[in-house]
């Protein structure tokens, strides 16, 4: 065997072996992320007050947006359409179920730059807060593909809580 042969084997062999430790790392996060569960359907009588076409590109930890959970159904990025209701939000990614966000779940939608795998312009993406259970919070991030991400922002903070100005009656 001719060193030239070694160099290959020896490069297949990392490319494999590193290709392995991807597989099992996310299967890993897989199981971990099992725990939580996306809210599915919409629920009956929702009005539907806007549609946007979206990118989905991932959910994070709150806050963190470089550290990704894999909750089904939202584990890949994909495209869809935000159905804004006047109860929630309705994520509709091609190939999944819906995901609803509703209005009571929702914390808080403002912009965000930076998450795990994409960086876009200053604002780019949309940010929505969500609770997935009641202790934990997580960030969805979308990217819309046409019309003004300021409407979409906009319709969304509808939906959120107002803010608690301290303020007593």
């Amino acid at each position: 065997m001719s060193a030239r042969d070694l160099a290959v084997a020896i490069t297949i062999a990392v490319a494999v072996l590193i290709l392995l430790a991807m597989l099992f790392a996310w299967r890993r996060r897989l199981r971990r992320d099992a725990v939580y569960t996306a809210p599915l359907g919409v629920p009956e009588h929702a009005e539907v007050t806007s549609r946007h076409e979206v990118l989905y590109v991932s959910t994070t930890r709150h806050d963190a947006p470089l550290e990704r959970l894999a909750i089904k159904p939202l584990a890949y990025r994909a495209r869809g359409e935000l159905a804004v209701t006047d109860r929630g939000a309705a994520l509709c990614l091609d190939g999944s179920p819906t995901v609803f966000f509703a209005t009571d779940n929702i914390e808080a939608v403002d912009r965000a730059t930076v998450t795990i795998d994409r960086v876009v312009e200053p604002g780019g993406l949309v940010r929505i807060a969500w609770r997935v259970d009641a202790d934990t919070i997580v960030d969805s991030y979308l990217r819309a593909v046409s019309g003004n991400p300021d409407t979409l922002i906009s319709e969304l903070q509808r939906l959120t809580p107002a803010p608690d100005t301290g303020a007593m009656s």
